[in-house]
């Protein structure tokens, strides 16, 4: 139940949605026009970064994201957008942009999905920014963010509310998009050294493979107990290999009905591969190469 501060805020902001649908305007948009080369925060700004203090160049930007700021000093006032590469200021200027830009300023809050249209600008302070010449209200946020500065404090919310610590931790946002970049490495590097990529049950009559408690289920077709597999299809891809595939790899998720922290859930990605007529030292040779690989796929860097 919301309460004193809360209350008042998210009151005010149901009134606000109220408001723009009497106006015929759709707080929750379902799309939005950008190019298919579409406009990252951190791209205009390396792509402006040459302008000097205070200069206009002439060339007009479209971005979208969600309002992570927003203050106002008399004439001039201010709203950071954040996307998936990173954060960008927008000017609102009583005088030097239309109107209805600055009444719409007014219809938005943090936490806000907005897009914007406007001229790429630096400010007096150094900073890469666009002047709005037009802002699009796409989905209206009804509870505020979480403090700028302060971010989540409590670990049970944060794990709880994953979306709210991505969209206050750059760092966490981060995670994501190297974990995908680890496992999209880890299937090229095996691919591209000829093994083959194969999908094994997930359910087992008996699961093995590894030594943990496993989930049990019933199927009901078969009216048979059935398990969640501990292991990535090892016995399975043992059974590839008489088979006649001399390599074969899987990537996917495994479970164990065990202990549990932060860093260690019941379901997680793993990797197995299987490789005909070779021993363990080619093996170790062969991780040894795909660690680097993903190392300078994910960071970089051989050095972390």
């Amino acid at each position: 139940m919301l309460k004193g501060r809360e209350k008042q805020i998210v009151d005010g902001r149901i009134k606000k949605i109220e408001a723009l649908r009497e106006e015929g305007i759709n707080p929750y948009s379902h799309r939005f026009d950008l190019d298919e080369k579409r406009s990252w925060s951190e791209v205009i700004k390396s792509k402006f970064s040459k302008l000097k203090d205070e200069e206009k160049s002439g060339k007009k930007e479209v971005i979208a994201g969600r309002v992570m700021t927003k203050r106002s000093f008399g004439k001039l006032s201010f709203f950071s957008i954040q996307d998936l590469k990173g954060s960008i200021q927008v000017v609102v200027q009583k005088g030097e942009v239309p109107e209805e830009v600055v009444l719409d300023f007014k219809k938005i809050d943090t936490g806000d999905i907005v897009g914007v249209e406007g001229e790429v600008i630096k400010t007096r302070t150094g900073e890469i920014s666009l002047m709005a010449n037009k802002i699009f209200i796409l989905t209206k946020a009804i509870l505020p963010l979480p403090d700028k500065h302060k971010g989540l404090q409590d670990e049970e919310e944060k794990l709880r509310k994953r979306y709210l610590d991505i969209i206050m931790d750059k760092e966490v946002k981060d995670i994501f998009i190297k974990k995908q970049k680890f496992w999209s490495s880890v299937r090229n590097f095996l691919i591209s050294r000829e093994f083959l990529e194969v999908e094994t049950p997930i359910l087992e009559v008996a699961a093995g493979g590894a030594a943990a408690t496993p989930f049990a289920t019933h199927h009901n077709a078969l009216d048979m107990d059935v398990y969640l597999r501990i292991s990535m299809g090892e016995l399975w891809q043992k059974k590839l290999l008489v088979a006649g595939y001399e390599k074969t790899f899987e990537i996917g998720r495994q479970f164990r009905n065990e202990g549990m922290d932060a860093e260690h859930l019941q379901d997680y990605s793993q990797m197995e591969f299987y490789w005909g007529y070779a021993n363990f030292e080619d093996g170790m040779k062969l991780v040894e190469e795909m660690y680097k690989e993903i190392a300078m796929a994910t960071i970089g860097n051989l050095k972390f």
